[in-house]
């Protein structure tokens, strides 16, 4: 079973945001919901999420996926902490895997993981970055090596079910969208 963390912040996307955890539990993974600061998550649509733990009680931790959530102003958020790039490039650099959807892909460019790499994002995201030297893909998900990258709320499920793939193997994703009746 992998561990999989979901950092959620305020104006995070909730429906990438709970497809993701939810899916992924699906799969018998472990997933973990931090929050950035104390307390519940008001998601972009006016959804309250509460997170497991807080970011800061989990940050030394095993994962072997960090799987970020977009939306606005939530992937803003997660661009400005520190703690979140770190995070990442300690799991890229222990071979785990970086995930990220729609307005999110730019923390992996900020933290610098997308350099020289195929992704994509929400459109005109990761084109207002230049110096993310990242090859743009229209795909609706994009796995680079270790890094998987979506385009949005509509790509979610086909995002969160690519995650079970890379985890847990395509039998398992397959499992899970069967019970998803598709």
């Amino acid at each position: 079973m992998a561990r999989i963390l979901v950092p959620l912040a305020q104006g995070c996307e909730e429906l990438e945001a709970v497809t993701i955890i939810d899916l992924l539990r699906r799969a018998g993974q472990e997933v973990i919901s931090a929050g950035l600061a104390p307390g519940e998550v008001t998601a972009s649509r006016g959804v309250v999420l509460h997170p497991d733990v807080l970011l800061d009680d989990v940050l030394d931790q095993p994962f072997d996926m960090v799987a970020l959530p977009g939306g606005l102003p939530g992937a803003d958020h997660l661009d400005q902490d520190p703690r979140i790039a770190a995070l990442l490039q300690r799991v890229a650099a222990e071979q785990g895997y970086t995930a990220a959807i729609c307005a999110a892909p730019k923390v992996l460019a900020s933290a610098g993981l997308l350099k020289g790499r195929q992704a994509t994002a929400y459109p005109g995201v990761l084109e207002k970055m230049p110096h993310a030297e990242v090859t743009l893909a229209s795909a609706s998900v994009v796995r680079d090596g270790r890094m998987i990258t979506s385009r949005g709320p509509g790509t979610a499920m086909d995002f969160a079910l690519e995650l079970i793939e890379v985890l847990a193997g395509r039998e398992k994703r397959d499992e899970v969208e069967a019970g998803l009746v598709r």
